[in-house]
């Protein structure tokens, strides 16, 4: 029974340290609901809750704090683990309201169901966020995505200036008025700027909603690093328990 037991130790110990590569990708949230009808529902509402069960202490920006027509840059704050972070929106795009109908972007800050009102970030083009503290986490809601063709793409810069690039693997010529959630959690790496662009600048218009972030230590799943002692503890408990 005992050798059963360091065989099954040791075999779970490997198998954790297998899966803890030393860079591990971002692990990605998503989901898409072409036919929202202005609320938020469905898979990005699903997605987005599992994002947000593995953060602890985090913050979003609603853009409800901002004036209908302002533009870039932009100064948005978020309470950190130890403190503020401060990000800086620069590039393309306006924060934007309740709009005419037919225009297909909708403010996400809500309960499900349904948001009334409220801002977002609109933009058409290229636009970077940049983080005075580095962060692990991040995620948004977007509308209105790829209904002309536009596919949105994210560049990732780390805190030794290596560059992930990403594409959000949103519906391309989809319905108007669609709703999305993307995100990513990092345990591995951190992250000090985010670069978003777009296949069709210019004419494929969308909404970026609900920006939440996290640092490092808002992270509530444990670091692969850890999971392999844990794997060794239990090693060596059994290790102990057969000299006993």
């Amino acid at each position: 029974m005992i050798r059963r037991t360091l065989t099954a130790l040791a075999s779970a110990a490997a198998l954790i340290a297998l899966s803890a590569p030393a860079h591990a990708a971002p692990v990605i949230y998503f989901g898409e609901n072409q036919n929202p009808a202005n609320q938020v529902s469905g898979a990005p509402l699903t997605a987005r809750t599992s994002f947000l069960s593995q953060l602890v202490g985090v913050g979003t920006e609603t853009f409800s704090g901002f004036n209908v027509g302002d533009t870039s840059p932009l100064t948005l704050t978020f309470t950190g683990s130890t403190g503020n972070i401060q990000a800086d929106l620069n590039g393309v795009g306006q924060v934007f309201g309740p709009g005419p109908i037919g225009v297909g972007r909708f403010n996400t800050s809500g309960a499900e169901g349904g948001p009334v009102g409220g801002n977002w970030w609109d933009s058409e083009g290229r636009f970077t966020i940049d983080f005075d503290v580095a962060i692990s986490a991040f995620g948004f809601y977007g509308t209105d995505i790829g209904d002309f063709n536009g596919q949105v793409t994210v560049a990732l810069t780390d805190i030794n200036d290596v560059v992930t690039n990403l594409v959000i693997n949103n519906t391309v010529n989809g319905n108007n008025g669609s709703l999305l959630f993307w995100g990513f959690i990092d345990t591995m790496n951190s992250y000090k700027r985010i670069t978003f662009g777009n296949t069709a600048a210019g004419s494929d218009f969308f909404g970026f909603d609900d920006m939440t972030i996290g640092d490092r230590q808002q992270i509530r799943v444990p670091e692969p690093a850890t999971l392999a002692l844990v794997g060794l503890s239990l090693l060596g408990l059994g290790a102990v328990r057969r000299r006993s």
